[in-house]
This record gives C-alpha cells, sequence and structure tokens, in this order.
C-alpha cells in the first residue's frame, strides 16, 4: 500500500519574474480529454493557436508555433537551426541572458563577438550599429527584456540596420511577449522566441516563436534530403545539417504545415493551455493588456518609492513586467524572502551573478498582475521590512500605489 499523500500544493501570490500565476481558464484547459495529434479537431486548434500567435507577435509571418519545451527550447531551436560552425554571432549583454546566447552559439561552433554594457543599463541603439558594421556578422542575437536587471532594449533602430545589411536578427522575447509591445514585423525582427510562464500565464513547457521567410531560406539552404545530397555524413561534416534532430525547425515546420509530416508527438494538453491563453489575452485586447500592466507597474514602483526603498537600474530603459530594488543596507534579502513566503505566501525573487544578494525582482506578469497583488505584496514587505528592524514610513506603500489606481480609477486593474 502506497504512503504517498495526494499532491496539494500550496497557495500562493506569485510575484517573480517567472513563472507567475496561472489564470484558473488556463488550467481547466488543461485538464480536457487527449485528441489524437493528426485528429481534424487538434490540427484545427492547432492552426487556430499559429494564427493567434501571428496577432500576438504583429507579424504577417508565415510561421508562428510553440517548440514542446520550456522558453530555453525555442532559443536554442531558433540558433541551432540557423547557425552553422564558423558563422559570425554578434551578441550585445546586458545581463544573465545574453551569456546564455553565447553559450548556445559557441556550442554551434560559431564565432561569437560579444560586448557588454553595465547590468542595470541597455545600450544604446547606435552602438549596437556601429559594432554590426564593424564585425559584420551573419546573425545578430539580442534580448529584449532582462530579467535579471529589469531592463528592455529598444530594437526598432537596429532591426532596420540589421535589414539593410542583409544580416539576421534574431530576438529573445521570452519576458515581454505578452506583457508589452512586441513588434516582429515593424523593428525588423526576423526571429523571435517567446516562452508561456510569464506575461502569457500558460505553465511552463513551451515556446512559441515566430520566424520569417529570410530565415527559412536559410533553413532550407540546409535541409540536405531536398538538396538531393548522397552523402549525409559529407553534408554533416560541411555544416549543411542541423546539428540537433528535435530543435531543428526546418522539420518542426512541416510538421506545422498542411502536410503534417510526421516529426514528434505533440504536446497535447499544453497547446491546449497555450490556446486559453493566447484566447483570453486576444479577448482582453493588446493594447488593454499592454496598459494593465503599466498601470499595475506604476502602482508598485509608487510603493516601493513611498517606503523609501530605491529602485535598481535606469528607469527610463526599465522593463514594465520587473520592477529591482535594491536590498537596504543591513537587510539580509534572503531572509525578507523566506518570511514574505514563510508568513504572507508570497514569492519574489533575487537575482544572479553581480546582482545575487543585492537586490530584490518582482514581477508584474500575465495573471499575477493585479491589484490586489500589488497592494498585497507592498503591504507584507512594509511589514516583514518593519519586523527587521529597518525604519519607513509605515503605511506609505500601499497609499502610494492606491493613489495610481485611484488616479486611473482602476479600469483596468
Amino acid at each position: 500500500m502506497s504512503n504517498y499523500k495526494e499532491l496539494s500544493p500550496s497557495l500562493r501570490t506569485i510575484m517573480t519574474p517567472g513563472p507567475v500565476e496561472v489564470d484558473p481558464r488556463v488550467l481547466r484547459a488543461l485538464s480536457f480529454p487527449i485528441l489524437g495529434q493528426f485528429d481534424p479537431e487538434f490540427t484545427s486548434l492547432m492552426n487556430e493557436t499559429m494564427a493567434m500567435l501571428r496577432e500576438l507577435y504583429m507579424t504577417d509571418n508565415e510561421w508562428c508555433y510553440p517548440v514542446d519545451g520550456t522558453s530555453r527550447s525555442g532559443i536554442e531551436a531558433v540558433l541551432v537551426s540557423l547557425i552553422q560552425p564558423g558563422d559570425k554571432v554578434l551578441v550585445p549583454i546586458y545581463g544573465r541572458f545574453g551569456h546564455l546566447l553565447v553559450e548556445i552559439s559557441e556550442r554551434c561552433g560559431a564565432e561569437v563577438v560579444f560586448f557588454e554594457t553595465e547590468w542595470g543599463t541597455v545600450f544604446d541603439p547606435e552602438e549596437v550599429i556601429k559594432a554590426i558594421h564593424a564585425h559584420k556578422p551573419s546573425l545578430v542575437a539580442m534580448v529584449h527584456g532582462e530579467t535579471s536587471t529589469g531592463q528592455m532594449q529598444p530594437l526598432a533602430e537596429i532591426g532596420k540596420a540589421c535589414r539593410d545589411l542583409d544580416i539576421l536578427l534574431a530576438v529573445d522575447a521570452v519576458a515581454t511577449i505578452g506583457g508589452t509591445p512586441v513588434e516582429t514585423d515593424a523593428w525588423h525582427l526576423d526571429a523571435v522566441m517567446g516562452g508561456t510562464q510569464k506575461c502569457l500565464s500558460v505553465p511552463s513547457g513551451m515556446a512559441p516563436l515566430t520566424y520569417n521567410s529570410r530565415v527559412e531560406k536559410k533553413l532550407m539552404s540546409r535541409k540536405t534530403v531536398e538538396r538531393g545530397l548522397r552523402d549525409a555524413t559529407s553534408a554533416r561534416a560541411e555544416g549543411r545539417t542541423i546539428a540537433s534532430n528535435y530543435f531543428d525547425l526546418s522539420q518542426l515546420q512541416d510538421y506545422w504545415s498542411s502536410a503534417r509530416l510526421n516529426h514528434h508527438t505533440e504536446a497535447t494538453s499544453m497547446l491546449y493551455g497555450l490556446h486559453e491563453g493566447l484566447r483570453i489575452l486576444l479577448q482582453e485586447g493588446l493594447e488593454a493588456r499592454f496598459q494593465r500592466h503599466l498601470v499595475n507597474e506604476r502602482a508598485l514602483v509608487a510603493g516601493i518609492q513611498g517606503m523609501g526603498l530605491q529602485l535598481y537600474g535606469d528607469m527610463s530603459s526599465k522593463l514594465p513586467v520587473v520592477t529591482c530594488i535594491t536590498i537596504p543596507e543591513g537587510i539580509d534579502g534572503e531572509s525578507v524572502r523566506s518570511m514574505l513566503l514563510n508568513d504572507f505566501s508570497i514569492e519574489i525573487a533575487s537575482s544572479f551573478g553581480p546582482l545575487k544578494g543585492q537586490i530584490w525582482r518582482i514581477g508584474t506578469m500575465g495573471f499575477s498582475c493585479q491589484r490586489k497583488n500589488v497592494l498585497h505584496v507592498l503591504g507584507a514587505l512594509e511589514a516583514v521590512l518593519l519586523r527587521h528592524r529597518h525604519v519607513l514610513p509605515a503605511g506609505e506603500a500601499v497609499q502610494a500605489a492606491l493613489d495610481v489606481y485611484a488616479g486611473k480609477e482602476g479600469a483596468l486593474c
């Protein structure tokens, strides 16, 4: 007889940069009966998901579909599929996830050129464009929203420069998609990779992405079967095949096309969740959703400042869905996080690398991005800091946030 207890996870208020709370309608969709992956009812669901992703990514691209796996799987799929050994890849880094782009590119055999700016800031687009002209890469890989530093990189000028020079631009938009505009076509982005567990409020497990005909042309140039190559060993040696089978976008697009060529067994329940998350997002409307994220961010920032705490990073390039706070001198940041979790069931995040132990990060993403959550985390953080004998103006944080909501009449919160 089994002694294992029935699963019963604690109910948390999750205010991290991901994962975030999941809309109950998405959780319900995850429990729906399984359909076969080639059942016409299921393939119709696949087509609808692609159509909704086009709206989300603001693109006319034919190819908008999810890769089965966490958000990193989409990043890896794009880079593995595009990079051939010896290709020059340029990566401007302004936080932890720029280093991830470097690592994956190096694993693909690329000649990687990277340069960094101070964490807590972003690049002047002209600085990136100057580097593009100097190094003439075949691919530029950039992060749109860095959750590690709470910063967001402007991309429109960089995208135009890449397009003018016929250089591909791949963008990690995992943190931004669904929470702030990601204008794929207007900004001339060739490939954009997202995730489900942040602003889409779907559990981690899928990586929706999009890419254009310029990317598809590169993919097709590496398909040895369609090129009629007889010597597959020689083709691999010359880098004309794609290193990964599972993350081969040319095979994945055949699976998502009308041909439905079998590549893998689709994650049926996860697709239900993504479909429902996208439906909910588009029902709310992109502009209304972006505005909701902005209003709750402003309320959170006002509350943090009302508490007398210092925000971390350049406010002119702040990522609107993540707020970074400098941990006050003499305060044990992990002790504060632990008390928030154990006494208030609220989770906020620490950070990585040079910022570990220096800042807290609070996410206002997707379903977690609600007025009640913002007020709850502000009240709880104030109480915990007082408990840690930090002197602050008691009561001012929540009042400052309420002032922001009163100014907007609470219509979108």
